[in-house]
């Protein structure tokens, strides 16, 4: 009889334990980035703000990257508008981008107080060129445009579809206000009610021509409905409670 010696168990090498890695919710993942992204945008609008306000080259070379910035922001918002101004040349609205961002700079220096860090500061400062982008433009579209400031041109009524009645409803309501805006509006009221509430006219625009601020036309707009919607109510063609608002 043949012995059969007993095999050895094969060897085996020792399990290598990996450590588990993490598992964050998304949740709490996205926040930890979040808060990674707004401590950068918070330390680059520091370093804008400290640099802005520095003194010598280091000022010097801050309020030229930020120019360039408000520059290509200035442009942006011209090419946007481009098709509204085919008639002006590229070069004149190149000129335009380059005065907006200029504009926009000085706005900026000056209200750095103002910032208070509710969004970066490169998206804050942005804003302003687009304002001043498009008070400009506004302003170049409306330079060979006559301004109609009398009571004598009003809107034509639309045919929306309306029923008959609506429309005779419409056609008394117009001639009403027709009717106030020259019995109890003051002349400057008058005017101003035309061009921006009948006519369209831009504010920034009449504000110009007219040699004034926009606040001023603000209030003044403000001051001609509240007296056009009380004469209204008088006269049973406009509710109590729009007229309560004023």
């Amino acid at each position: 009889m043949v012995a059969l010696t007993p095999t050895a168990p094969p060897r085996t090498r020792p399990r290598r334990v990996r450590p588990r890695a993490v598992i964050y919710p998304r949740a709490a993942m996205r926040r930890t980035l979040e808060d990674r992204g707004n401590a950068s945008s918070h330390e680059q609008s520091h370093a804008w703000l400290a640099a802005l306000r520095s003194h010598g080259a280091e000022r010097e070379r801050a309020i030229a990257k930020l120019h360039a910035l408000l520059l290509g922001a200035a442009r942006s918002e011209v090419n946007r508008r481009r098709a509204a101004l085919s008639h002006v040349r590229g070069e004149e609205l190149d000129d335009i981008a380059t005065q907006a961002a200029d504009d926009a700079l000085m706005a900026v220096l000056s209200k750095l107080d103002h910032y208070r860090g509710a969004s970066r500061f490169t998206t804050w400062a942005y804003k302003f060129a687009l304002l001043e982008a498009g008070v400009k433009l506004r302003r170049r579209a409306w330079q060979e445009r006559e301004i109609v400031l009398d009571a004598e041109s009003w809107p034509a009524i639309r045919d929306t579809g309306a029923t008959a009645q609506a429309q005779v409803e419409q056609a008394e309501l117009l001639e009403a206000l027709r009717t106030a805006v020259d019995s109890t509006l003051t002349p400057h009221q008058r005017q101003v009610f035309v061009a921006l509430a009948l006519n369209e006219v831009p504010i920034d625009v009449l504000a110009e021509r007219l040699s004034t601020t926009r606040g001023a036309l603000y209030k003044t707009l403000h001051d001609a409905r509240g007296r056009l919607r009380r004469e209204l109510v008088a006269q049973g063609m406009h509710s109590d409670e729009s007229a309560n608002r004023e």
